[in-house]
């Protein structure tokens, strides 16, 4: 039976002999493209804030296309690296662990294989799942370095053009490989920032097929509590642990690591695909309520960093579309000589965010909901699956 620990930080828990190091699952780097279609999607809840944003896409002399517009996040492969290794070394004094996982690509990790202090990183990617309607996003980590390439080309064309007999294949091939580890990341949560919205026959049907071959479920840093005790009932209902997923894709180390006592990586997934054991640890970044965090991110976002090389200094490096003709993807610091005043002025309002006195005062709005009013023992064993009554976890209970 899977058994997941779960601790906190603040509660001050005693890591134990046995602990080795602490590893880092799911963090982003400027290698992500990430989807600007949220933008719309968030103007279409206020029709007044949906038409000053089509307004003002009509003025463009470029035609804005959100589908296929991105940004990336702002740390380099080396610099997302480091950030997760100095949390784990300064605040557990354990060894560091770290699979960087961005979106449909293995850049990062292949990178950072070159260089003498990151030899050992697993190749390792955020996969995008088409599937029914919605995408699905699996961690897929270890990838075997001899054919990490041919696998990632495979997994990519399925993106592009979804095959259902495929996607089983494509699985059972990754489960396959005894050091790969793959897991479920947000289960309960797609792109489009408007939270828990995925349909439950969508995700029944999915794992009705899948969950043979997903090794464990994510709790996700960024997604709030109530979501990822639904996430925890859900896994021990397919009879999975739960592994952590920081999720990070601003400058702040992940809010939310996996305690091992495994001295390698291949160890670690041993732990969790053979034993099925699984230790969690929450950090101080968790303890803050998911609006601060996400203000956080959103600030590393659109910051301007003088020290980066150049043409990655200012947000708007950061960002790109296509260009007047539709071809070419470029950053919209090319696209324009200055971004327009409407841009400049809710970004100004933004930055109020950087305001500690701003901060408290979201804070006290939603301290309520964070995760520690919820008295909870430092170590907590999951619910056995045959005690989760199947109706407070399939279907609607969960939407």
């Amino acid at each position: 039976m899977a058994e997941t620990k779960l601790s906190y930080f603040w509660h001050r828990p005693d890591l134990g002999r046995e602990t080795q190091a602490a590893v880092s699952l799911h963090g982003h780097t400027n290698r992500s493209k990430e989807s600007l279609q949220l933008i719309p999607q968030l103007a279409r809840k206020g029709p007044m804030l949906y038409e000053a944003l089509e307004n003002q896409c009509r003025k463009s002399r470029i035609p804005v296309d959100f589908s296929r517009a991105y940004w990336t996040p702002p740390l380099s492969p080396k610099l997302a690296y480091e950030a997760e290794k100095d949390q784990v070394e300064a605040a557990l004094g354990l060894k560091a662990m770290v699979s960087l996982t961005d979106h449909d690509n293995i850049e990062a990790p292949l990178f950072l294989r070159t260089l003498p202090g990151t030899a050992h990183t697993p190749i390792s990617l955020e996969w995008s799942v088409p599937y029914a309607g919605t995408i699905f996003h699996l961690g897929v980590h270890n990838l075997p370095s001899g054919q990490a390439q041919t696998i990632m080309n495979d997994l990519g064309a399925y993106t592009w053009s979804p095959n259902e007999r495929q996607l089983w294949d494509l699985l059972a091939m990754l489960d396959g490989f005894p050091d790969v580890l793959v897991v479920f990341n947000h289960p309960l949560w797609t792109q489009s920032c408007v939270g828990v919205q995925r349909g439950s026959e969508d995700l029944d049907r999915f794992l009705n097929c899948a969950a043979q071959f997903l090794h464990a479920f994510e709790i996700n840093a960024t997604r709030s509590s109530r979501e990822n005790h639904l996430v925890e009932e859900l896994a021990a209902l397919w009879h999975r642990p739960l592994v952590s997923g920081g999720d990070r894709h601003g400058c702040a180390a992940s809010g939310a690591l996996n305690l091992t006592c495994a001295e390698t990586f291949c160890e670690f997934v041993s732990e969790i695909r053979q034993e099925q054991r699984s230790h969690l640890l929450l950090m101080p970044q968790y303890n803050e309520p998911v609006s601060i965090r996400t203000a956080r991110t959103l600030l590393d976002v659109i910051r301007n960093y003088p020290g980066y090389p150049m043409g990655s200094r200012r947000w708007d490096d950061r960002i790109f579309h296509p260009d007047e003709n539709g071809g070419a993807d470029r950053p919209i610091s090319a696209l324009w000589k200055a971004p327009p005043a409407y841009v400049e002025n809710i970004l100004s309002f933004i930055r109020l965010l950087e305001s500690a006195v701003v901060q408290r005062a979201v804070e006290r709005v939603f301290r309520p909901a964070v995760v520690s009013a919820v008295p909870m023992e430092t170590l907590n064993e999951v619910v056995p699956p045959e005690a989760v009554s199947t109706e407070a976890v399939s279907s609607e209970a969960l939407w």
